[in-house]
């Protein structure tokens, strides 16, 4: 999990004025459905009324009678990223604010994982605000009691707890229900079987996936049998072992969230410098650094994450706290685990949106929100190339990133 509480920003460039309602072609760009298939060479693509309704190659796509057109040609355009785990505030003013963040980096779905204790993220969850994040919620996950923590999650003692505590959720109609199973290095109440398993039986009754956030192999395969739906957070203590291979074989549907932590190497942040001030950005560079303990945690869970994904396992990308542009280096911590960029790509978009249960977002297909990047670089021969936004349309309309900037760097 990358700590850094920072909310900065990136240089981009205006992007050509269009209106969500207006039937507008883009051409020429190389495009990445998402899905998973072969990129289409020189596309072009349809958006109306805020969704796409047509994606081919140019040439081959009918354009509506009226319609603007927007040359790409050069460019690379992808689905907006959608990041599956955050931990963001809790009040209305500060999380808009944050969403308008992720969109300004690309991030055009965000997820607060079980940390929201006031009724504002639901209020907002219900909200279309422009030139933001879409925005989706699990409440207050469940934890065994954890003094000395922020009383973030419900703390349930025992299975009828438990129970209670998820049906609190589901009537407020969270998108996954969240469980922690972690003693946090032996320093709180680790959930037992029995109330985690009450939990997730409990979920599925209130027609809710449930999500574990997990430590250990042992716990791991425990809410697996338990019928977890999806790990926030890969194994971290050691090697998975081929036991639990088959068992997420077995489990149709799973997916992991890996999560991981920082890879303990100096990174180079200079595609952050434009964006803020020096002070600002000599803390976020000094933030990376060579650590061999965080080498050798970050090692552990690289490891495990090549395994599963050579396995066939389904991944997901969810950056944890607060950062709007985590995404970005968990996508490079992918590759270098062993993912190939466009095996990133689809854990970033399609995957995540599965994830959270977002059924309209995650690729470029016709009827879906017309959430998308355009790229200056392309992201197949480099992952890091999902850095270099040129622009950002969500929901068909062009976000306004040099506004954005002037209002956050005016602060």
């Amino acid at each position: 999990m990358r700590r850094i509480n920072y909310f900065l920003l990136a240089v981009g460039c205006l992007a050509p004025v269009v209106h969500a309602q207006q039937a507008t072609v883009y051409e020429g760009a190389r495009l990445i459905p998402g899905d998973g298939s072969a990129a289409i060479a020189d596309s072009a693509f349809v958006v109306e009324n805020g969704r796409f309704t047509a994606v081919g190659r140019k040439g081959q796509v009918k354009a509506p009678a009226g319609a603007a057109r927007v040359d790409l040609t050069g460019k690379t355009v992808m689905p907006a990223i959608i990041d599956a785990h955050k931990h963001l505030s809790v009040k209305r003013e500060e999380l808009v604010d944050q969403l308008q963040h992720f969109a300004y980096y690309g991030i055009g779905t965000t997820m607060s994982m079980g940390s929201d204790t006031t009724d504002a993220p639901f209020q907002v969850r219900a909200e279309t605000i422009p030139g933001a994040a879409r925005f989706r919620t699990a409440g207050r996950g469940l934890s065994g009691p954890e003094p000395g923590r922020p009383p973030a999650p419900i703390w349930v003692n025992n299975p009828a707890e438990a129970r209670k505590a998820v049906q609190e959720n589901a009537a407020k109609k969270v998108d996954l229900l969240k469980i922690w199973v972690d003693d946090r290095d032996k320093s709180v109440t680790k959930l037992t079987p029995d109330i985690y398993g009450a939990a997730i039986d409990e979920a599925h009754k209130q027609k809710l996936r449930a999500i574990a956030h997990i430590f250990t192999l042992e716990d791991a395969k425990g809410v697996l049998r338990a019928g977890v739906d999806v790990f926030a957070h890969s194994v971290r203590d050691k090697d998975i072992d081929d036991e639990f291979l088959n068992m997420m074989k077995a489990k149709k549907n799973i997916i992991v969230d890996p999560n991981l932590p920082d890879r303990g190497v100096r990174a180079d942040r200079s595609w952050l410098r434009d964006s803020m001030s020096a002070q600002e950005f000599a803390k976020v560079q000094a933030d990376t650094k060579d650590n061999p303990k965080a080498q050798q945690f970050f090692g552990i869970q690289s490891h495990n994450l090549g395994k599963l994904s050579a396995a066939g396992i389904k991944i997901a990308l969810g950056t944890d706290g607060p950062i709007p542009w985590a995404a970005h280096e968990e996508m490079a911590d992918m590759a270098a685990s062993g993912m190939t960029p466009a095996q990133v790509i689809v854990a970033s978009t399609r995957n995540a949106a599965e994830m959270i249960g977002v059924t309209d977002a995650g690729t470029i297909t016709a009827r879906k929100s017309a959430d998308f990047l355009v790229l200056d670089a392309n992201p197949l021969d480099d992952i890091t190339n999902t850095r270099k936004i040129a622009n950002v349309y969500l929901r068909g309309a062009a976000v306004d990133r040099a506004a954005l900037r002037a209002k956050w760097t005016s602060k």
